[in-house]
């Protein structure tokens, strides 16, 4: 039986906030001195069925209140690398929201000095590497994300990259290309949700007013054949997030998914969990989904995962002794 928990992997799409498990709700809640609008763990979870991606978002901000102190994100930082490492994630570029923690008072060291020793603890104890991405909130202005940019940069976060989350639709990528120009004069890469519930169109506008590295989902892409095309002559990755896609409704059902037809385009695609915490799966869970829905085989899979180290933004030498890795389970595998 395929050991998909083994099989070395980068996680490349992961809301660090969307990794909040209810128990870990809780737990914050009661050491913050929080009343929750939620009874029991039940009685939360039974919240967690949505109808489309911005009445998942609204209990997302609303859980992310207990989130106050740098012991509470290094916390979830810690938690969500453990978990990882045991799904074979061996490195993660993990998105955060600042402007989400800023709305709310929480000061922006807090943050991410809390993340950057929950990552530091989270290596230490799996070996699992990670890198931060800042997320802006495409809801709100670009000048906020502007200042917010450069408020990170001023006071040494050690961000590698930028990206663009939150509800899609009427906020398209062109709001933000000062944003992303600027970001590319620092130096920084830049990624974009595109393509989730916004059409193709937005996929495009990523690619070329914002000078995207990778489109995060980008699964409504199948819709133009002419993109198709682009992603896959350019190799332009793809984050694809499936299991998200169905809870959001996105898609109708896992089969009807278009992971295959982007796989049978030649484009770049990459498997991730998006916020696991609220879909029902980590990166092991969303590949092993894959597998069983798709029949996919042990190749396919090893395929997949190459596609993760490739479009990372991790070092030369790191990314081939990860591909030795994963020739090295498709080996044991096959024995």
């Amino acid at each position: 039986m395929t050991d998909i928990a083994a099989l070395p992997k980068v996680e490349l799409h992961v809301h660090i906030e969307g990794t909040l498990e209810p128990e870990l709700i809780f737990a914050l809640a009661a050491r913050n001195g929080l009343a929750l609008p939620y009874g029991s763990l039940d009685e939360l979870r039974a919240r967690y069925a949505f109808d489309d991606l911005q009445s998942f978002l609204d209990l997302y901000y609303a859980n992310m209140a207990v989130l106050r102190t740098p012991a509470d994100f290094a916390e979830l930082a810690e938690a969500y690398l453990r978990r990882a490492a045991a799904a074979g994630v061996r490195h993660a570029e993990i998105f955060f929201d600042p402007q989400a923690h800023l709305a709310r008072g929480v000061p922006l060291a807090a943050v991410v000095d809390g993340l950057v020793e929950g990552c530091r603890r989270g290596e230490a104890g799996t070996g699992t590497t990670s890198s931060l991405i800042a997320c802006f909130l495409r809801d709100r202005s670009a000048e906020e994300a502007l200042d917010v940019l450069e408020r990170l940069v001023d006071s040494g976060s050690p961000i590698v990259g930028v990206g663009l989350d939150s509800a899609e639709v009427g906020n398209p990528p062109s709001k933000f290309a000062a944003v992303f120009a600027r970001a590319g004069e620092l130096g920084l890469r830049r990624v974009a949700h595109a393509g989730e519930e916004g059409g193709p169109a937005y996929v495009w506008e990523a690619l070329d007013l914002l000078h995207v590295d990778r489109i995060d989902h980008g699964v409504r892409s199948v819709e133009d054949p002419g993109l198709m095309d682009r992603l896959a002559a350019e190799r332009t990755p793809l984050t694809v997030c499936p299991l998200s896609n169905v809870r959001l409704k996105g898609v109708a059902s896992l089969a009807e998914h278009p992971l295959p037809r982007l796989l049978a385009s030649g484009v770049v695609v990459t498997l991730n969990s998006d916020d696991p915490a609220y879909f029902g799966g980590y990166a092991d869970d969303n590949y092993r989904a894959v597998a069983d829905e798709f029949g996919l085989q042990d190749a396919d899979l090893a395929d997949l995962a190459r596609n993760s180290v490739e479009a990372s933004f991790l070092a030369s030498d790191r990314k081939a002794a990860l591909e030795r890795e994963i020739d090295a389970w498709l080996v044991e595998q096959a024995g």
